[in-house]
């Protein structure tokens, strides 16, 4: 089974390597961590890789798509409260 290493307050998604480079299959699993589980649209994720001469990083959002109003509202509701 493939989990995500770590989230972090459900709204960060961090994913750990430790591979000489980072290729497009790690960004492309990383992508569908946040699809997988269901993020919101405002959920990130940040991919480590330890493995290189020096630690590399990226930034990882959801594909854009365009939210409904409602869409919006609920999630608006749920991080007031």
């Amino acid at each position: 089974t493939r989990r995500v290493d770590f989230f972090i307050e459900n709204k960060i998604m961090l994913e750990i390597k430790a591979v000489n480079e980072l290729e497009d299959v790690h960004l492309a699993q990383a992508i569908n961590y946040l699809e997988a589980y269901g993020l919101h649209f405002s959920a990130v994720g940040l991919l480590i890789n330890f493995g290189g001469s020096s630690l590399k990083f990226k930034r990882v959002m959801k594909p854009y798509k365009k939210y409904t109003k409602a869409q919006q509202k609920l999630y608006n509701s749920k991080e007031q409260s």
